[in-house]
């Protein structure tokens, strides 16, 4: 069993780690790498809101696409207005709120994050070259988990 001190420092190599890694991920130069090998114009937080939505099935509300972002809705809508202006996604009326419009993603948008993906799948697939897939889903597991603290962290700050 690991000592106090012993789990300490390694909760502070993984903060290293994650805080390097932070750093190097969002550098505006890697995206950009990744989005030209992928043949896609869209912006580091554009990519965010692709994602977002391809994961709620396509289609989703401004509020609640700026929820999941942790960003604030006026950001997300003209976030849309960038993104629908390179048909990667497209505002829809909301069936059960006349009120509201939903933003869905585009057959093109959904294309454009497939190749974005892809590229970045790539990537990960030579860095962890020599990893098996149980120590890949290891991972997986634990940066899901620390993901899913932070929202929660960050949905009772809110409050």
């Amino acid at each position: 069993m690991p000592t106090p001190a012993r789990d300490q420092d390694s909760i502070a190599a993984l903060q290293r780690v994650l805080a390097t890694l932070s750093y190097l991920l969002t550098r505006p130069q890697a995206h950009e790498r990744q989005a030209a090998r992928a043949g896609v114009r869209a912006g580091r937080s554009d990519l965010w809101l692709l994602m977002a939505l391809d994961g709620n099935g396509g289609v989703s509300r401004v509020g609640d696409l700026a929820a999941l972002l942790m960003v604030e809705p006026p950001h997300v809508t003209r976030q849309i207005s960038r993104l629908e202006s390179q048909d990667l996604v497209e505002r829809t009326a909301d069936s059960q709120d006349r009120r509201a419009r939903k933003v869905a993603i585009t057959p093109h948008g959904r294309a454009a994050l497939e190749r974005l993906q892809q590229a970045g799948q790539a990537t990960l697939h030579q860095a962890l070259e020599g990893f098996d897939d149980a120590a890949v889903a290891t991972t997986v597991a634990v940066l899901d988990h620390l993901v899913n603290a932070a929202r929660r962290l960050n949905a009772e700050e809110k409050r």
